[in-house]
């Protein structure tokens, strides 16, 4: 599996944005565990970390894809830093906020700027690889790569701020997210040879969002976001309700693992399917991998039944940044991928308000049949609008 990936990395200064890249993007495994960790702790109430949590996610989702048009429109290396340290500023103040005992709306305005200068890493990286492999067979590789290097973000980071929360101190946690910050983001600002070249006023000519194709594959990956942050929340607490909280951090990490695994092996392959077939099909392995998990009540068992579910998200993943890729036109390309992301950020914050909601009302084991609701919708509004995506004749890694 490892062969196809040794080339990606001989062209100069790729190295240093995928460095910059993995280590600015930890936070975004951090963040949303670390503040219900930290106020759940203080507060003693699910619902309202997973509300301040949700803020966060709602911010970002409605920044994301406006900082991804300044980007194209100026260039990462003049948007990225200032957005940095108005994010560091933000987070500090939202662990003071909590550490006073402040009102909540102050935890929830702090949210709110943390979430609106958070900028989507895996984007930016995306489109440095775009420029760098548009057109060719690598790309399909490099987005497989990206998809892997989510997922071991999403392996080290919930277990790494589980345990500074709970073992060392309830801010640790977000104080490392915030040094990985700064110094992934002002990295990778700093690396200018590598970034995507300014499009000027094209990046002002129409949105992404409203080609058919992006729209539905931000529909479909609303409801995935829905999954993630559910299942990250009501984890959270499932462990708690079997005296393993501790354990939680690693439960999570199961479910990036099972993803980490599928994507090093899904993007090592060539593929005959089209990306619209293998976009529906991962849709459909993931609601069967979800299945097992409101049945278990053992914290063991628990984690192999998520690492099994993880399997199909980074399939899902790698195929919805490589369709965004062909659908949308260069001058819009971070736009585009930050649409992406910015569905699954609303995704995630609908998740956790909801599991933190039905956790509190019904249990963490019931309440994971939001998850696993959630992800039928996606598989059948994939399917349904499966059709928009089908790809104009062009370069692919893969024939559509």
């Amino acid at each position: 599996m490892v062969g196809p990936y040794r080339g990606l990395f001989n062209r100069p200064g790729v190295k240093g944005f995928v460095l910059a890249g993995f280590v600015g993007r930890m936070p975004m495994s951090m963040l949303g565990i670390g503040v219900v960790l930290l106020i759940s702790a203080l507060t003693e109430s699910y619902a309202t970390a997973g509300a301040v949590a949700a803020t966060t996610n709602v911010a970002f989702a409605i920044a994301a894809p406006l900082s991804g048009r300044l980007v194209d429109r100026f260039g990462q290396g003049r948007i990225i830093a200032p957005f940095a340290v108005v994010n560091g500023l933000a987070l500090v103040s939202l662990m003071l906020c909590a550490g006073f005992g402040l009102p909540d709306w102050t935890l929830y305005a702090s949210g709110l700027i943390v979430g609106a200068t958070s900028m989507s890493i895996g984007s930016l990286v995306r489109a440095r690889w775009s420029v760098i492999h548009g057109g060719s067979g690598k790309l399909h590789t490099a987005f497989a790569f990206e998809s892997v290097v989510d997922e071991v973000v999403f392996v080290t980071g919930p277990a790494l701020v589980t345990v500074l929360a709970t073992a060392v101190n309830p801010y640790a946690g977000l104080v490392v997210a915030l040094v990985c910050m700064l110094f992934g983001c002002l990295a990778l600002a700093a690396q200018r040879r590598t970034q995507p070249p300014v499009q000027g006023v094209k990046s002002a000519s129409g949105t992404p969002i409203l080609i058919p194709g992006i729209a539905l594959l931000s529909c479909v990956y609303l409801a995935l976001g829905a999954v993630f942050g559910s299942v990250d929340l009501i984890t959270v607490a499932f462990a708690e309700e079997h005296g393993v909280k501790g354990a939680s951090g690693f439960l999570l990490a199961a479910f990036a693992g099972g993803s980490m695994v599928s994507g090093l092996w899904f993007g090592s392959r060539h593929w005959r399917i089209s990306l619209r077939g293998r976009f529906v099909r991962a849709l459909g392995v993931f609601v069967v991998g979800l299945l097992p998990i409101m049945f278990i009540g053992d914290a063991r068992i628990m984690a192999g039944a998520l690492f099994l579910a993880g399997f199909a998200i980074s399939p899902t993943l790698i195929t919805g940044f490589s369709l965004t890729e062909r659908l949308v036109p260069p001058s819009l390309l971070t736009e585009g991928m930050a649409w992406i992301s910015t569905s699954i950020g609303f995704g995630v914050a609908i998740g956790a308000w909801a599991g933190g909601r039905l956790t509190e009302t019904f249990g963490a084991s019931n309440a994971y049949a939001f998850s696993l609701g959630s992800a039928i919708l996606a598989v059948v509004v994939g399917i349904g609008g499966s059709g928009l995506l089908r790809l104009p004749e062009a370069p692919s890694p893969a024939k559509s």
